[in-house]
């Protein structure tokens, strides 16, 4: 019995030497998502903010410390200045951006699906986004005024050109193997552009959604400081006059809360819409 336990021990070393070395597989993925750690690096300045705050580093005239600043917004709220200015803003950057993204999504849809639609509309677009949104104020001041129309005009042109840009050009990426998969299929038009085209140009377009949440509060800054009588931007204005670098900070800091919030909400509906979707991020 000995001896035969020897024998197939003898005889399976050479085998199992013989087997390939099974590589140990390098992870390359950036791993688990940490749960809210895009607030890590806005608490980090935050905390190198009031780090130097407190060590006397910064000029208190020129930037006041965390502590002033969240005390002027709890003043200015108190008093109900602050409340009125914020739904006024968030108003004007509604409007604007539902104007805006609607025009988007319907200029690159007839642009993207018909030929005559992108000789009349992409180069249009292109000589839009060419000139500086924000050099048409005066021009729109003299059409419309000086009332919330031209404000939310603009607005909604910063908001649909990126929106068309990336749908477009999510829409012109669109493999042709499922044009021709959905024309031997027999599908309709519209059951082409809902079930290919729509998810076809999704991540596009939320890539342009992105951009255009953001680029709704950078247009809604400037233009709330141009004749204007509320928002805060024309809180800030004031400030500016005054000298008051505490409420020039506390509207900052709230469009940068708006900003970042808004982009949130667009990452989470980007996951849950395109949960069939397999990258990095996920």
């Amino acid at each position: 019995m000995s001896a035969v336990t020897t024998t197939t021990t003898a005889v399976a070393a050479p085998a199992a030497a013989e087997l390939p070395q099974v590589r140990r597989r390098r992870r390359l993925s950036p791993g688990r998502r940490l749960p809210a750690a895009r607030l890590a690096g806005p608490l980090l300045v935050l905390a190198l903010w009031a780090a130097a705050s407190a060590a006397g580093a910064l000029d208190p005239g020129a930037v006041p410390a965390p502590w002033t600043v969240l005390r002027t917004a709890g003043r200015l709220w108190t008093d109900g200045t602050l409340p009125t200015d914020v739904l006024t803003s968030l108003r004007r950057a509604a409007y604007g951006f539902t104007i805006g993204l609607t025009a988007g999504v319907l200029l690159a849809l007839a642009s993207g699906l018909s030929r005559a639609g992108e000789a009349l509309i992409d180069g249009t677009v292109q000589l839009n986004r060419a000139v500086p949104t924000l050099g048409l104020i005066p021009l729109f001041i003299l059409w419309l005024g000086i009332g919330e129309t031209f404000k939310i005009a603009i607005i909604a042109i910063v908001v649909y050109v990126p929106v068309y840009l990336n749908a477009h050009a999510a829409l012109s990426g669109i493999d042709t193997r499922y044009v021709e998969l959905a024309e031997v299929q027999g599908l309709s038009r519209l059951a082409f552009v809902r079930q290919v085209v729509i998810p076809g140009a999704l991540p596009g377009f939320f890539v342009g959604l992105r951009l255009a949440v953001t680029g709704s509060w950078l247009g809604l800054v400037v233009l709330e400081q141009i004749n204007a009588t509320s928002g805060l931007g024309y809180l800030m204005f004031q400030a500016q006059n005054y000298g008051q670098t505490d409420v020039i900070l506390v509207g900052l800091l709230i469009y940068g809360v708006f900003g970042l919030a808004s982009d949130s909400v667009v990452r989470l509906l980007e996951r849950r819409v395109l949960s069939w979707r397999r990258t990095l991020s996920s």
